[in-house]
């Protein structure tokens, strides 16, 4: 399985903007996910990337706010964070899958990070 690390996770406020990277051992799945779990809640998905960088796929709550793209060269996917809201403060969990259709369930990703914790409050 492929390793996954992420960081780039804080403490922010409303309105504020967080990068957050999720770097793979190596390229050996098809899509790539960040998904989020806040407390007492199931893990959502959020966004998703083809391996050769596209296409991308967005959860409604986020799309417009929420771009994810990768860099290749450093084996890194990255989910670029605008405009948070408070209710985005949940850990953020980066994970791999071999699935290139199917990729807004969390049960499908064969890898996950050990996550990164991002809250927005004022």
């Amino acid at each position: 399985q492929v390793q996954l690390a992420e960081s780039g996770g804080g403490l922010v406020r409303p309105g504020d903007s967080l990068r957050l990277s999720c770097t793979a051992s190596d390229n050996s799945y098809n899509t790539m996910g960040w998904f989020r779990q806040a407390p007492g809640k199931e893990r959502e998905f959020v966004a998703a990337i083809r391996w050769r960088g596209s296409p991308t796929y967005y959860a409604d709550s986020v799309r417009g706010r929420f771009t994810i793209f990768r860099d290749s060269a450093k084996n890194t996917v990255y989910l670029q964070m605008n405009s948070l809201k408070p209710e985005d403060t949940a850990v953020y969990v980066c994970g791999a899958t071999a699935e290139t259709s199917e990729i807004y369930d969390a049960w499908r990703y064969d890898s996950w990070g050990q996550g990164t914790q991002v809250t927005v409050s004022s």
